[in-house]
């Protein structure tokens, strides 16, 4: 459902996350430069046989029937978000959660079918908790065979994909919390090689660093609750698909649970997005100069952020991010058992201790009591997430405020 006006000379995806989605058809008398609210639950036409068409009109169309098919608002989000990644529509939705939800289903419907029966679900080992959880207690419940592999092991993740045969994989462009980045085009060839779908959960990175459609994914979800958002004011999330048919797909099932973004959450997101490239430079700029100092601490043991040199994938995150690496940095602090954990961010007076990541605002969070709090302490050990691991989202705030803050907690806290 995309707006009726786009204005010309549009490339540069700054001045179209700006622009996108926005305005309407000029007219005399003129239209509103912002898009309003439509808070309307249902929509009148002007005779019956226009509203079986508006019943009958596909994802992309500007007609609007009852708020649950979609508003002016989400189509305008919807606009915005499918320019941005390259795709070919998209579906807004009520959470990061039910976005994931709707991706896997599409992604999970065979070719020419209407009914989701998924064999086999691939997904990364490096997940966030609440997505491992879906896998685990929705698609193993509803038996679907989820398996787990390293998607940074090209090797193991093509004999994966060929002893499982899977028709969906799942990956994070950069994991969560261990950051680990995922060679997008490389891993797409694979996956299609075995006539698989690829979803890609671009969060943490946003548009802004890559567009994993272009890379050959053929799905992919943001939270957008997060960076898109980025003011901690608002709830939703994306799915964007590379071409129609998953598209169609997606929305009808949005539909049917009922997944639809609200107008006001939808026009949030939307106003948020208007700043992303601003925010996310900053953001990325301000983590470099934060992870550096870091890595100076004794108090800290290891410094993860892919501008390090020392991070596994900091040439691959170079190329694939063209040149920024991120706002986000997870770090372990020496020594340090949960209670000490625990004390360092109690002494933090500037950095807010908040379950989310990509705020205007920097805020720290505890893997072990939040994102992956329903993971076993054996498996969280396994995979890598530590009980002194800390994860970092770098907010605009002064790169030098930031550091004085991280400093003197560290100095009360040993």
């Amino acid at each position: 459902m995309h707006p009726v006006h786009q204005p010309d000379g549009m490339q540069n995806i700054k001045t179209r996350l700006v622009h996108e989605g926005e305005h309407g058809e000029r007219r005399p008398g003129g239209v509103p430069t912002a898009l309003p609210i439509y808070t309307s639950s249902t929509y009148i036409h002007p005779d019956t046989a226009s509203l079986d068409n508006a019943f009958n009109a596909r994802s992309g169309d500007s007609q609007y029937v009852y708020a649950r098919f979609g508003n002016p608002n989400t189509a305008g989000l919807e606009a915005v978000m499918t320019a941005a990644e390259g795709g070919r529509g998209a579906v807004a939705c009520s959470s990061g959660m039910s976005a994931l939800y709707l991706a896997l289903l599409a992604a999970g419907t065979p070719r020419g079918s209407i009914e989701p029966h998924a064999r086999h679900i691939l997904a990364s080992q490096d997940l966030y908790g609440a997505t491992h959880t879906l896998l685990r207690d929705f698609f193993s419940a509803q038996n679907v065979p989820v398996s787990y592999c390293d998607p940074t092991d090209l090797a193991a993740l093509r004999s994966a994909v060929q002893s499982h045969e899977p028709d969906v994989v799942l990956i994070e462009s950069m994991s969560n919390p261990l950051l680990r980045i995922a060679d997008i085009q490389a891993i797409a060839e694979i996956v299609h090689q075995m006539d698989a779908r690829l979803i890609v959960d671009a969060t943490m990175t946003t548009p802004i660093l890559h567009q994993p459609l272009t890379q050959g994914a053929d799905i992919v979800v943001h939270s957008a609750t997060k960076y898109l958002g980025g003011h901690a004011d608002v709830t939703g999330g994306i799915v964007v698909a590379a071409n129609g048919m998953m598209v169609d797909v997606a929305q009808r099932y949005a539909r049917l649970l009922g997944t639809c973004l609200g107008p006001f959450e939808a026009r949030l997101v939307s106003r948020g997005i208007k700043t992303l490239a601003l925010r996310v430079r900053e953001q990325c700029v301000n983590a470099a100069q934060i992870a550096q100092r870091l890595s100076a601490q004794p108090g800290i043991s290891s410094v993860i952020y892919p501008g390090l040199p020392t991070h596994p994938q900091h040439e691959l995150a170079g190329r694939q991010f063209h040149g920024l690496y991120g706002a986000m940095i997870s770090f372990e602090l020496r020594n340090a058992d949960r209670q000490a954990v625990f004390r360092f961010m109690d002494n933090l007076k500037l950095i807010l201790p908040a379950t989310s990541l990509g705020d205007i605002y920097t805020l720290i969070t505890y893997p072990a009591i939040s994102s992956h709090r329903d993971m076993s302490e054996e498996t969280r050990h396994t995979r890598g997430i530590n009980d002194n691991l800390v994860r970092l989202s770098v907010g605009i705030e002064d790169a030098g405020d930031i550091i004085a803050d991280l400093d003197q907690a560290l100095q009360n806290s040993y």
